[in-house]
């Protein structure tokens, strides 16, 4: 499924080829997230003009709405949504983790509170592997517990153990209950908090059950960057380089160029919708504030390197305009280059592999971008 094509000579970044039955995905690579079956006022056609390659969908938010009986209705989540590239879902353990006051977790599975209707539900890892090939999707994560921070040790061993207990439950029915329409594959999660002995550990068994790609969890849960490349760090070096790699929920421009320079093949993040909802864009300088006065007589691109629709045909006064009279249609500009903008910037990635390049790029990108090369800093917003 994996192909390791190049390991650059100046950094640890690598070119692969993950092939699906949906098509092939140049890496490394990022998944716009679309949660509900959509990203958020983009189309599946908005996304093919700039050649997205993989959307990420969640489980547990599409097993309550629309509702599993109406996926199969529809022949999964390709069908419904009409789109006809690769598709990951996540297993939606993340948002169960964020529903603290409304669910119980057991070693048997996690019984919830929806958000939605207030109705109860309980999953198991077999029984979110069976929704997951109901969706159809080209990569199924398992079913996961994902450790807060800050957590004690305990606490962090307890999520490890059942994490590797459901990981386990998660292949063996899926091996059993192998999807008739497509192949699928099926990832494991790395969890383990901040404990360096806990996140080799938890790499060690997951690795052992033999999984497709392995994905590092529990990152990106309000911890400080250091310590979520630091948690990176410990374990990147045991992770089989045949098979694919993933930062699950990072992250801003500069964390993904770093992370690809210690061998990251895989993100996701909501942020480039998600900021752009809130009038923010993100350019090769940093990000810009669109909101701000400053751009009220501003008739430039936002970004003047940028060649996407938005850049190519509206200025950032108009934009402004938009976004200050709340009209959707400045939130799409926006979130469309932002999109734009993280897609472009992994074919970019992927050249400089290529090239044997990456640490001169990274230099020159983190640079110009204004970043601290681990964080984005607020003050190098562009004002």
């Amino acid at each position: 499924m994996f192909e390791l094509l190049k390991k650059d000579s100046t950094a640890r970044a690598r070119l692969g080829v993950l092939t699906t039955a949906h098509g092939a995905i140049e890496s490394p690579f990022f998944m716009p997230v679309g949660t509900n079956a959509a990203v958020k006022t983009l189309s599946g056609e908005d996304l093919r003009t700039f050649n997205t390659q993989i959307i990420l969908s969640n489980t547990y938010h599409l097993f309550l709405r629309p509702g599993v009986e109406v996926m199969q209705q529809a022949g999964g989540l390709h069908r419904f949504m009409n789109w006809d590239g690769p598709i990951l879902t996540d297993s939606g353990g993340y948002q169960v983790f964020s529903l603290a006051r409304l669910r119980k977790l057991t070693d048997e599975g996690v019984e919830f509170q929806s958000h939605v209707d207030g109705a109860r539900h309980f999953f198991t890892p077999e029984k979110v592997i069976a929704i997951e090939q109901v969706l159809g999707s080209d990569i199924m994560m398992p079913l996961d517990e994902c450790a807060p921070y800050p957590c004690g040790r305990k606490e962090a061993e307890i999520s490890l153990r059942r994490t590797t207990l459901w990981a386990k439950r998660s292949r063996e029915y899926f091996l059993n209950h192998a999807a008739k329409a497509h192949r699928q594959y099926l990832f494991g999660i790395i969890q383990g908090a901040t404990y360096r002995d806990l996140r080799e550990r938890s790499a060690r068994e997951i690795m052992d059950i033999g999984l497709d790609g392995y994905a590092i969890g529990g990152v990106s849960v309000g911890e400080p960057v250091d310590i979520m490349f630091e948690t990176l760090d410990w374990i990147i070096h045991l992770l089989p380089e045949n098979q694919p790699r993933y930062f699950m929920g990072i992250g801003l421009p500069d964390q993904i160029v770093r992370a690809v320079g210690e061998g990251v093949d895989m993100f996701d993040t909501c942020i480039p919708t998600r900021y752009g909802r809130n009038g923010s864009a993100f350019t090769s300088q940093g990000r810009l504030v669109i909101r701000n006065a400053q751009y009220a007589q501003d008739f430039g691109p936002m970004d003047a390197t940028c060649e996407c629709l938005t850049c190519r045909h509206y200025s950032r006064s108009y934009i402004r305009h938009l976004v200050n009279i709340n009209e959707i249609l400045g939130l799409k500009l926006i979130s469309y280059h932002n999109v734009y903008f993280y897609v472009t910037l992994m074919k970019r990635i992927r050249q400089a592999i290529a090239q044997d390049r990456y640490r001169e790029f990274q230099k020159e990108f983190l640079e110009n971008y204004c970043s601290s090369s681990s964080k984005e800093k607020d003050n190098c917003a562009l004002m």
